[in-house]
């Protein structure tokens, strides 16, 4: 039984996107990823080279097991004994498969925590679909079940702090050698459509993009007063894909490099606050892509840690895990969000980060 700290949930799903591990994985798994929008194989083969700079295995799965027993551990110091499990939507072990045997073991409620901070339909909801899927399975099997999430969590101060503190100590280094930096914020760039759309609506749109530029601002801010020095920032993006006609967030962290390059600046700090860990878009696009256009241009290139399995980031998750379930007993909670921002709302509205394509059923949506 659950400790009454999380009662009613007796399991948690660590809910991520998956990956190949192993270079036989990489092209069912990009089939998974693009499934219904009839892209040959051929181009998903083009499209997944960059696997083949690491062996044909991207990191997630790894990071999401350390952070399944961080997790563990961080809920057992809290006496809170349940089952953490890791579920993926797009690489074994699928969501659906883990649900089905928490189900088994006799859990009844069940909390997912997503490996995503921010809201859009990419970074949320379609893991709220995903989800809504795996219960259909399941109930169709004739296990009674119930399945939750935690909100968005890009201003909670398990992850924001973190990286706040985090971009501070790489400043701080790099400000011995070099008086004038520049810093760059990135995350995965997404339709422009789908970044008007993200958030709750009515005048919440670009959820996710402002939510990226608000934790930047107050990054900054806490930088500079650590620092003793006025500290600034800009946004950028990474992993554009889709036709060329079709308008993305900009500036691509790349070209925003070059232009640096050309006013200048001799040292870039990166800092990668639309992720939680190393996984591809950060070892490819920034590791291994961005450090290259840096180099081709004299620049020196900084890439702060994601937050990864830093503890103050995975007590933050036993934080939301503890205030979820404070909320579904009725109970009077405030959530928290670091340094001012305003924390995603809880439960999510109707609509809420649409799917542009096709309406699909979400978990966790009430009026």
């Amino acid at each position: 039984m659950p400790h009454d700290a999380i009662a009613p949930y007796d399991a948690i799903i660590l809910h991520s996107f998956g990956g190949p591990e192993g270079p036989d994985e990489v092209l069912p798994f990009l089939r998974r990823v693009t499934g219904g929008k009839g892209i040959p194989d051929e181009r998903l083969r083009e499209v997944g080279a960059h696997y083949d700079l690491f062996g044909g295995r991207s990191p997630i799965n790894d990071h999401g097991r350390r952070l399944v027993a961080e997790l563990t551990e961080e809920l057992r110091r809290r006496e809170i004994d349940v089952p953490v499990r890791l579920g993926n939507r797009h690489s074994p072990p699928f969501t659906a498969d883990v649900l089905a045997e928490l189900a088994d073991e006799g859990a009844r409620h069940v909390l997912a925590i997503r490996t995503s901070a921010w809201q859009s339909y990419s970074s949320c909801r379609s893991y709220r679909e995903d989800l809504a899927a795996a219960l259909a399975d399941v109930r169709v099997d004739g296990l009674d079940v119930d399945l939750e999430f935690v909100r968005p969590y890009g201003q909670h101060p398990g992850f924001a702090q973190t990286n706040a503190e985090l971009v501070t100590a790489a400043l701080r280094e790099v400000l011995e050698d070099d008086e004038a930096p520049a810093l760059l914020f990135v995350t995965h760039s997404i339709p422009e459509t789908m970044d008007i759309t993200s958030g709750p609506g009515d005048a919440e749109e670009r959820a996710y993009s402002r939510g990226h530029a608000d934790l930047g601002a107050a990054i900054c801010d806490h930088a500079s007063e650590q620092l003793g020095r006025e500290i600034t920032g800009e946004l950028t993006f990474c992993s554009r894909s889709g036709p060329p006609s079709m308008p993305w967030l900009e500036p691509d962290v790349g070209d925003r490099i070059e232009e640096l390059a050309a006013e200048g600046v001799r040292t870039v700090v990166v800092v990668p606050i639309g992720f939680v860990s190393d996984h591809m878009e950060v070892i490819y696009d920034l590791d291994t892509e961005a450090a290259a256009t840096a180099k081709e241009h004299g620049v020196r290139l900084v890439r702060v840690p994601t937050v990864g399995t830093h503890p103050a980031f995975v007590e933050g998750l036993a934080d939301l895990a503890q205030e979820r379930a404070a909320m579904r007993r009725g109970e009077d909670v405030e959530p928290r969000a670091w340094a001012g921002l305003v924390p995603a709302a809880t439960p999510c509205r109707p609509g809420c980060c649409p799917n542009l394509r096709e309406a699909l059923p979400a978990v966790g949506e009430h009026a």
